[in-house]
């Protein structure tokens, strides 16, 4: 995932807190923000070490959670920074399993663009 696509710096992940628009299931809490420049989202990626001790499990979360999203983009609204913070329960869970409950949070925030919408 390219750099533009991120969100990275301090000031723009409290930007999107402070928007507070937040959903969550049992392995994510997901906050979203509208931007008015709609190039295309970004993504921010926050894992605690309550989810894994070492750095290495952390990283192992976050690719998956990286390729998941990757893979969602085209059915995605562009106009949205997006925060991703992972619970304790992602750590050791396959591709599969991550994808399907991001998919589940991503419906709750209404992050999916819909079918009527793709056809204007």
């Amino acid at each position: 995932m390219r750099k533009s696509y991120r969100v990275k710096t301090e000031k723009d992940f409290q930007k999107v807190f402070d928007q507070h628009n937040s959903h969550a299931n049992k392995m994510f809490i997901v906050y979203t923000m509208q931007r008015a420049e709609p190039k295309h989202l970004r993504l921010g990626i926050s894992i605690s070490k309550k989810v894994g001790l070492r750095g290495h499990e952390r990283v192992w979360v976050k690719r998956r959670i990286r390729q998941s999203v990757l893979e969602l983009m085209p059915k995605m609204r562009s106009d949205v920074d997006i925060l991703v913070i992972a619970r304790p329960s992602a750590h050791d869970q396959d591709m599969a399993i991550i994808k399907k409950n991001l998919v589940h949070v991503f419906s709750l925030a209404h992050l999916f663009i819909d079918d009527n919408e793709q056809a204007d």
